[in-house]
């Protein structure tokens, strides 16, 4: 039960050993998946059935191409998003509860990078048929940097504002 560094400067306010810390990491970290794998099994779902529709065979080369990169997009995110649980249940019991929190937290980053590219992928599809090609092009990427701005820039601001402040204290 001690106060460590977090290592970018901050001092962890909890008082916990380093197994409770991943106790509660995980605890935090399920939830957060609980919302990525919902929206990406619905959009996955999604995605797998669009080939079997009517109009399907009415889309452009190009088109179908874009096709098949959101669906391996999406079947990669859905293995990184569901990739925590299948590491979890296998390494469980072994003690390796920290170990394990950390490839979960990385693997969830990198499913929603892959979630990231899957709506991309997918909107540029869906607006492709809907408006002209370059109309389309500017809405996903106004939209792309939406994401970006609401998923990495937010996030890492309010972190180096947080160093900032903790080193003005000092």
């Amino acid at each position: 039960m001690r106060q460590e560094s977090d290592g970018g400067g901050l001092t962890r306010g909890r008082h916990e050993t380093e197994e409770e810390r991943a106790d509660r990491r995980w605890g935090e970290l399920l939830q957060e998946l609980r919302v990525a794998q919902t929206g990406m099994q619905i959009l996955f779902g999604f995605l797998l059935t669009v080939a079997f529709q009517p109009r399907f065979t009415d889309l452009s080369q190009t088109d179908r191409h874009i096709y098949m990169v959101t669906v391996l997009l999406g079947a990669a995110t859905t293995g990184a998003l569901v990739g925590p649980v299948s590491f979890h249940r296998l390494v469980t019991g072994r003690r390796l509860k920290p170990q394990t929190v950390e490839w979960a937290s990385r693997l969830t980053l990198l499913g929603l990078v892959l979630l990231l590219c899957t709506i991309t992928s997918a909107m540029l599809l869906i607006l492709r048929v809907i408006v002209a090609d370059f109309v389309a092009l500017w809405l996903v990427v106004g939209t792309v940097i939406w994401f970006i701005i609401c998923w990495f820039v937010l996030p890492l601001w309010a972190l180096a504002a947080a160093r900032a402040r903790h080193m003005t204290e000092k």
